[in-house]
């Protein structure tokens, strides 16, 4: 079985992959394990690399598939950033290379993002990235094209 991965708009990186049983798995570095290999997790764990190498964003403040309570439903979030005080300061939506990024997408995102209150929203497939800082006094979005520094932020 081979294992052909959809390229991305984000920095290579040498993961470590392993089929078993017919399944393919990836190793998640900030989870410490295993994961099964699906085209979303793919570009989850591209972003991820590209937060900790690209932009400086330190291991130990990244959460990955946090819960949250959404009208009275059970949601994850799929990263979540903090600062060194513990707040969170931004969220991160991650789809397959095959979803478009559309405002339904983004509308997703920022209903999880109502609940954490992060300044920055990031939804991404991959292939295309939207970078949005939050005023949630005004509710107004600024978009940027690239993703500042973890120190900039």
């Amino acid at each position: 079985m081979a294992f052909n991965p959809t390229a991305l708009n984000l920095p290579h990186h040498p993961f470590r992959i392993t089929l078993k049983e017919e399944q393919y798995f990836i190793f998640d570095e900030i989870r410490k394990k295993h994961l099964v290999l699906t085209p979303e997790e793919w570009v989850r764990q591209h972003f991820i690399q590209y937060l900790i190498k690209e932009r400086k964003f330190p291991k130990s403040l990244i959460q990955i598939e946090g819960g949250l309570h959404l009208n009275a439903l059970q949601k994850r979030t799929d990263i979540v950033i903090f600062n060194t005080s513990g707040e969170r300061i931004m969220v991160i939506e991650c789809k397959a290379p095959s979803v478009k990024i559309s405002q339904a997408v983004f509308d997703q995102a920022s209903r999880y993002n109502s609940v954490h209150k992060a300044k920055w929203l990031v939804v991404t497939n991959g292939l295309k990235h939207c970078y949005a800082q939050i005023d949630h006094l005004k509710s107004s979005f600024l978009f940027f094209e690239e993703l500042p520094d973890y120190r900039d932020l």
